[in-house]
């Protein structure tokens, strides 16, 4: 194809050379080793105040090719260096859009065939000269198995008038260059650097189907690796893995992208950390409103997830003690609120000082840590053990009766909300997902207002209580009950300790999980000791022991730590009717036109446990994924995972679970967090009568 469009060009050529004028219009071809180039002016006669364009003509060797802005894993882009009179300036160059030449493991972007290259050239409204002389120095590369440099000096004299005239040949090639370049769109996407992949979300692109894109940035993205394009709510994601000499993202790039049709959009992206609002004041501020709210409701419904109650049993006790004493309960409402709020705010400032270093992590990080985990095991197993009774260590914790002092009161309450959010973090609730996915993509301080929402909600209903005289008189007085209660809530701090022990035991393995029970019958009987001291206040043997009993259960934890590095993979299950997730699976399950099911979830998240318990593993969802032949893939965030965390970030989420459907052509599906036992089949034959 291309080889005839050489021979009409140079017939045209030969045709319109009978005129002088024509033959200012371009500098002539200049040949080089494996490609010929021209400078044509889309005018023969020039004005002063004009902005003409030219164009920067090549027609290399059949399977020969020059490069793009961005030439890939090798090659140079073309560049010019102009010699213009004084006042006359030359904008930068207009690219077509680009092809994709892969060369493995290389992959490279450039331009095979006639090539044009469009530059504005702006003549100042003073300029006096009856000439207008242009001289170009182009640079280029130019390959096939080999790349071969080449250089050459373009020169155009054009006549300056009163009025400007027009070259039928350099028009017809600016045509020509116009009609390959990309359209260019007046919005902009923003992407997202998480752990070792790049990813993007682009609204308002027309209604087409996208398969390709490229980056204008330069060693951004790893040009051969598998690209990942999909439409979800109203947007483009794209997402590809990192390239290995990737040191720092730019502010902003354009990103060309490529629909099955051969259609070509250029759209500016933008750095999430640096997006601002583009909206109005006022639509921006009822956005922002919007979220906070969501995010207090999601921190309300957190009270009630079961990650959350065995925690919050400890202030139902301090509440019930205190019937009564109203000034008492507002201070320990006030502590308890400051205590959840800002241990929202430092888990949040982690999680984004992380995130702007390059870490993949998300919500609920800090359980992704074997060591933490087994801590909070300890420590949920150890005050079950003081609410049973064995030992009384931590009273002003639980503020259970009379007779405390202030002080004890409010570290009591302050500490029972830090613990409250550490075990709740690994749960997402109704509503907290977008909050949170709306968070990390903003500024510091809007990422942290969000979070304090988040912390007032879960906090609500105790300041409500505290603070509503008609809540509050409806709590019962203190008793003997109270004692009783206080020994049936130990039960579910030993169930959260025994879940704590079996995610430990899917992060490192059964030996290590051998461990850590040896480190908590220590701890066992360090409680017991410590108990018989208390009784007695006499003698230092039983304290003494206890501590020693305590040091060897840290140590005994510290000894099941080298087990992470010998068991990096959870044990497999066998599973008939779901596939581990991977990028590549999915995008070649999508490629195929399969449906598709994608469950990403971790151990440490009891959300997506009871999901998979009461929705997704029931014998009638099994009968549906067959009966419909969707594929069925789960990611497993229990440790941290980059692909997954970037997966996560399309589509604005920041934690799991999440649970995205995908049906041949429709737009893929974000199930509720919160799943019944007939979601998945009546989502699935909703699409299939679509």
């Amino acid at each position: 194809m291309w080889v005839m469009r050489l021979i009409t060009t140079l017939l045209c050529g030969m045709v319109l050379g009978v005129s002088p004028t024509v033959l200012a219009a371009s500098s002539g071809w200049q040949p080089a080793k494996h490609l010929q180039a021209e400078l044509v002016s889309e005018y023969q006669t020039v004005q002063p105040g004009q902005t003409l364009q030219l164009a920067l003509h090549f027609i290399p060797d059949e399977y020969w090719h020059t490069y793009w802005i961005n030439p890939g894993d090798s090659g140079l882009p073309t560049s010019i260096a102009w010699q213009l009179p004084t006042g006359v300036t030359a904008g930068d160059i207009q690219w077509p859009t680009p092809q994709a030449f892969s060369i493995p493991p290389m992959m490279n972007y450039g331009f095979a065939g006639p090539t044009l290259l469009l530059i504005d050239l702006t003549v100042p409204s003073s300029y006096s000269a009856t000439t207008l002389d242009i001289t170009a120095k182009v640079d280029w590369l130019v390959c096939e198995e080999i790349c071969i440099p080449a250089e050459a000096s373009l020169q155009l004299s054009l006549p300056v008038s009163s009025s400007a005239e027009p070259s039928v040949y350099g028009q017809s090639l600016v045509s020509q260059a116009k009609a390959r370049q990309p359209q260019t769109l007046a919005i902009t996407g923003f992407y997202d650097i998480a752990g070792d992949s790049f990813s993007a979300a682009i609204a308002g692109l027309p209604d087409d189907d996208f398969q390709q894109f490229f980056v204008s940035a330069t060693e951004l993205v790893d040009h051969a690796a598998p690209q990942h394009v999909l439409f979800s709510e109203g947007e483009w994601l794209l997402r590809q893995k990192l390239n290995t000499y990737f040191t720092h993202a730019p502010t902003d790039f354009s990103v060309v992208l490529v629909s099955a049709n051969g259609q070509s959009y250029s759209v500016t992206l933008q750095a999430a950390a640096e997006a601002a609002v583009v909206s109005s004041p006022d639509a921006s501020q009822q956005a922002l409103w919007l979220v906070l709210l969501m995010a207090a409701a999601g921190g309300l419904i957190l009270n009630l997830m079961p990650c959350v109650f065995p925690v919050l049993s400890l202030k139902a006790l301090s509440i019930a003690g205190n019937t009564g004493q109203q000034q008492q309960q507002k201070r320990d409402a006030l502590w308890y609120s400051l205590g959840v709020v800002l241990s929202f705010v430092a888990l949040a400032s982690v999680l984004l000082a992380l995130r702007a270093a390059g870490t993949a992590v998300g919500w609920g990080f800090q359980l992704q840590s074997p060591i933490l985990v087994a801590a909070l095991a300890y420590l949920l197993f150890a005050l079950g053990l003081s609410l049973s009774g064995l030992v009384q260590f931590g009273l002003g914790l639980m503020n259970a009766g009379g007779g405390l002092t202030q002080q004890k009161g409010a570290k009591g309450a302050f500490f029972t909300g830090v613990l409250a959010v550490i075990v709740a973090s690994p749960c997402t609730a109704p509503f907290m997902g977008g909050a949170l996915g709306y968070a990390v993509t903003q500024p510091p301080f809007l990422a942290l207002l969000v979070f304090v929402a988040l912390g007032l909600g879960m906090a609500l209903p105790f300041l409500l209580l505290a603070f509503v005289p008609g809540l509050a008189k409806r709590l019962p007085k203190p008793g003997a009950w109270m004692d009783t209660l206080k020994q049936v809530l130990a039960y579910p701090l030993y169930l959260s300790a025994v879940w704590l022990a079996w995610v430990y035991g899917r992060q490192t393995g059964i030996d290590a999980l051998a461990l850590l029970l040896c480190g908590a019958v220590a701890l066992a009987a360090a409680c017991w000791l410590w108990g018989r001291w208390q009784l007695r206040r006499e003698g230092k043997a039983d304290a003494v022991f206890a501590l020693l009993l305590v040091a060897l259960a840290l140590s005994v934890l510290w000894m099941a730590t080298p087990k992470l590095a010998e068991n990096s993979s959870s044990p497999e299950v066998t599973q008939t009717h779901w596939q581990s997730w991977s990028a590549d699976k999915h995008a070649a399950l999508l490629a195929a036109g399969k449906p598709v099911l994608v469950n990403m979830t971790a151990d440490w998240c009891i959300t997506c446990l009871v999901n998979e318990r009461v929705a997704l593993n029931t014998d009638s969802s099994k009968a549906a994924l067959a009966l419909f032949d969707v594929t069925y893939l789960k990611g497993d965030w229990t440790r941290r995972d980059a692909a997954i965390t970037a997966y996560l970030h399309q589509y604005q989420r920041d934690g799991v679970p999440l649970y995205v459907l995908y049906w041949p052509g429709q737009p893929a599906e974000v199930l509720p967090q919160i799943l019944t036992p007939d979601t998945l089949r009546q989502t699935l034959e909703r699409l299939s009568k679509q």
